[in-house]
């Protein structure tokens, strides 16, 4: 646990999180995520319900006010109570998720908070209030005669949309030409999540300065060198509690994630004032009744702690890591906010190993899924690996058809392990890669 509030009314998870005959509704659950919600103390007390799917929430340009009725029309056909709508999803879901529950007088965060939280110019003036721990930022001229970064903002720097998920539509550039070159893309991928996020916009009263930003905007920040890392946490009663820090590593001379780790291996001391960072930060924003996490990166060599962005929500690919190391996955703060109550920071005591790794097998270039593992091969995997396998990769589609990627890579597949030390996390990790097979036919990008 880090930074636990002083005052804190906690009872016994099994008590608490949940009375008998409870339905729990959640954007976009999948049977993964599902699976990890039926393993929480007291889940036998809820139940939990898909309210539309991730296809549906993700795929494509989405429609927001569409997206809202569907949800609505479930909701109102289900035979029973509505306790609580939760989410642990990128744009759209982070703002459906508020604007559902306030129709309903369920706990939720309030939308302009989420929405201070998760526009990314908008975040940032309101961090640069409270923290200097900030790079350099500023917007973007995407119809520039002469591409040029904003004054002050030097190369190399990422530019990326003002909202946006996965990194999708960020790019690195390291001088005006590569700048210029990547400038026809992000003129392309502004628009999937810019035009239906200024339907939210719309809801809000929003000050000048954002109103003439708008949803359809890109900005740039100086690239912040050292170790990225995650903070985890959630907000209840106006008091901030962050939980674990996750450490996020890519692959060699490449901005793609490789694993995830967790706990992360950095000094107290970083780990302190991270928490102190966020908690400035999080109050800044008013967000209050949600999980959160924040992205930082951390240089040992000078010490400096840059913030990189706060997303109002916890991040599910982080949940089986808290579940192997900590005993209790991150979804169960959610479930309790989202049922009016305080969570418990987890206390380790049903740890499986001291810590986890989620890794990512990716492919560096476009191409057509010819085949991936079947499925015996997968579950002999998971059983020697003592883990968890997800493929992500489908037979017959072409990469570049998915969601939620990066850039600059596509990712086959994903697996979660335990272990000691770091050595053996690297040796399943090793095991699992040479244990499965993909073929893909390479295809100029799209």
């Amino acid at each position: 646990m880090i930074g636990a509030p002083a005052q804190m009314q906690s009872q016994s998870p099994v008590e608490t999180i949940g009375t008998m005959n409870q339905n729990v509704f959640v954007l976009g659950l999948d049977e993964a995520n599902a699976e990890v919600l039926r393993s929480l103390d007291g889940a036998d007390s809820l139940a939990f319900h898909q309210l539309l799917t991730r296809d549906e929430l993700q795929q494509g340009e989405v429609n927001v006010p569409d997206l809202l009725d569907r949800a609505e029309v479930q909701l109102t056909a289900f035979d029973g109570t509505v306790d609580a709508i939760v989410n642990f999803w990128d744009f759209p879901a982070t703002m459906m998720a508020p604007i559902l529950c306030a129709r309903r007088g369920l706990p939720s965060a309030d939308l302009g908070a989420v929405v201070r939280c998760e526009h990314k110019y908008w975040s940032r003036l309101v961090q640069s209030r409270v923290t200097n721990s900030l790079p350099a930022f500023g917007l973007l001229d995407l119809d520039a005669d002469e591409p040029h970064l904003p004054d002050g903002v030097s190369y190399p720097a990422w530019i990326k949309p003002v909202e946006s998920a996965s990194s999708e539509g960020a790019y690195r550039v390291a001088d005006q030409p590569q700048l210029a070159d990547v400038l026809p893309r992000a003129r392309e991928d502004v628009t999937r999540m810019g035009r239906p996020f200024e339907d939210v916009l719309a809801m809000l009263h929003l000050p000048p300065e954002i109103e003439q930003v708008g949803g359809t905007a890109y900005m740039a920040e100086e690239v912040a060198d050292g170790h990225q890392m995650t903070l985890e946490g959630f907000v209840a009663d106006g008091t901030v509690t962050a939980y674990g820090l996750v450490a996020s590593i890519n692959y060699p001379d490449s901005s793609s994630f490789l694993r995830y780790q967790y706990p992360a291996p950095v000094p107290l001391a970083v780990r302190d004032r991270i928490v102190e960072i966020s908690t400035q930060v999080i109050a800044a924003t008013g967000l209050d009744t949600s999980t959160f996490n924040i992205e930082y990166f951390w240089d040992p060599e000078t010490g400096r702690i840059r913030l990189l962005e706060i997303n109002a929500r916890h991040s599910q690919e982080h949940a089986r890591l808290f579940e192997m190391v900590d005993g209790v996955p991150n979804h169960a703060a959610m479930v309790r906010l989202g049922l009016g109550q305080v969570p418990d920071p987890p206390r380790g005591e049903r740890r499986r190993y001291p810590m986890a790794a989620k890794w990512f097998l990716r492919h560096f270039s476009d191409g057509i899924v010819r085949r991936v593992p079947d499925e015996s091969t997968l579950a002999r995997l998971e059983e020697r690996l003592d883990g968890s396998v997800h493929v992500r990769a489908t037979e017959g589609t072409r990469l570049s058809a998915g969601y939620g990627e990066d850039s600059y890579s596509y990712v086959l597949a994903e697996v979660f392990v335990g272990g000691e030390d770091e050595e053996e996390l690297r040796r399943k990790y090793d095991e699992f890669r040479d244990g499965v097979e993909f073929e893909i036919d390479d295809v100029e990008e799209a």
